[in-house]
């Protein structure tokens, strides 16, 4: 294509971008803007600011251990209350201090401590620090702020799950050494089972409050979209029916309001590109496509080397059937292992993995009973086959085993 060419496809592109009148700020659809107000979680958001509300009495918050499912409001809502008590903390002038770490991102036990010390104010020189000292710097911190530091570990489960839950002790037993300062808890997860996993002394102490989002059904989701709607689109941008169907949808999905927001704001982009002045059911039904083929490559795509071939193991192994059992994920990933050359790892770490895609959505994995045999997960393919195929296929490691023995 000449420069010129180019240049004519840029302005066209640009062009029918500006002159749309679809989107009027298409960032209130999007997951990072939190809303002013949340319908439907008043409950929740009271609770979590009641106990928070002890740091503007100069007294320790207790930990707070916040579950739902996803997209169920649970992170949206702990940061308006932490805004909020920010705001009023400056106002009265009372030494109360927030820092947020998402443990998907920063998923070590090293970054998550680095975060909440840089979020604090302190140093993390670029050569790095040993565990130790950076526990040393962060306790000298916390303790020179003279306050109420509140820490949010968003996504705790990935932080648990890699790393055990060391470093929740850490942080919980450090007020046992503060003097003029303390430190609060507000751990975030998807994984009901969480709690269960940890240490009992974890347990006890970041259990003290336990708030719990459940998932929001199709009136809800539709009250959502329609507010958040009114400041994202222009009016008469949306046909009548592409509201309560982005509501339909995700509430078959667990009552998702991310996935809602998510499928409104792509079928707004695919009319936008199309030149369309409005939006319609049509447009919906395409981006549902999308975005069940963007999420589920895109996580497969980033996903360890190990985790692909048991992902891989498990589609072989029911190309011609519904399930399979861990013990034949197993074997199967060490047959494909052992192709490749690679170290197996161990059998119980087969198990953590198939847990963790489970919890990804890729896979759905239940314990069966087999009776005086014991216990065994069956597994099955939960996402969108081709997708998880077609992502695997990209890494040239996994390519060329695909359908072997």
């Amino acid at each position: 294509m000449s420069e010129k060419g180019l240049r004519d496809v840029l302005e066209e592109v640009f062009s029918e971008v500006t002159r749309s009148r679809i989107f009027k700020d298409r960032d209130k659809l999007t997951p990072d803007y939190v809303p002013e107000h949340l319908p439907f979680r008043e409950e929740q958001i009271r609770r979590i600011a009641s106990a928070l509300s002890q740091a503007l009495r100069g007294s320790r918050p207790n930990n707070i251990f916040v579950y739902g499912l996803t997209g169920t409001g649970k992170t949206a809502a702990v940061k308006l209350v932490i805004r909020g008590l920010s705001e009023k903390a400056r106002e009265l002038r009372i030494p109360v201090f927030t820092s947020y770490v998402n443990c998907r991102q920063r998923d070590t036990g090293y970054r998550v401590l680095a975060d909440i010390l840089e979020s604090l104010g302190g140093k993390v020189p670029f050569t790095g620090l040993s565990i130790a000292e950076l526990q040393k710097r962060l306790f000298k911190k916390v303790e020179a702020l003279n306050g109420r530091v509140v820490v949010v570990l968003d996504e705790i489960d990935f932080l648990v799950k890699k790393q055990g839950d060391d470093i929740l002790y850490k942080l919980i037993r450090m007020n046992e050494e503060l003097s003029g300062s303390s430190v609060s808890i507000i751990g975030i997860t998807n994984d009901l089972n969480l709690i269960e996993m940890l240490d009992p002394r974890v347990k006890s102490s970041l259990g003290e409050e336990e708030v719990v989002f459940p998932p929001y059904d199709a009136v809800q989701l539709k009250s959502i979209l329609d507010e958040r709607a009114s400041l994202a689109f222009y009016d008469g941008a949306l046909g009548e029916d592409v509201i309560p169907l982005c509501a339909a949808l995700a509430a078959r999905e667990h009552g998702d309001a991310r996935k809602a927001l998510d499928l409104l704001r792509m079928a707004g982009e695919l009319a936008e590109r199309a030149g369309k002045s409005k939006v319609t059911r049509e447009d919906v039904e395409m981006a549902r496509g999308e975005l069940e083929k963007d999420k589920v490559y895109e996580v497969v795509s980033s996903l360890p080397l190990h985790a692909k071939l048991i992902l891989a193991s498990i589609l072989d192994l029911t190309t011609s059937r519904d399930s399979a059992t861990t013990g034949e994920i197993f074997n199967e990933y060490s047959k494909k292992t052992a192709l490749l050359g690679l170290e197996t790892v161990t059998q119980r770490r087969v198990t953590d993995i198939i847990s963790e895609l489970d919890m990804m959505g890729l896979i759905s994995a239940r314990v069966v009973s087999r009776g005086r045999y014991g216990k065994t997960k069956v597994v099955k393919i939960q996402a969108n086959r081709k997708s998880i195929e077609t992502a695997l296929k990209e890494d040239e490691l996994i390519e060329h085993l695909f359908g072997k023995d």
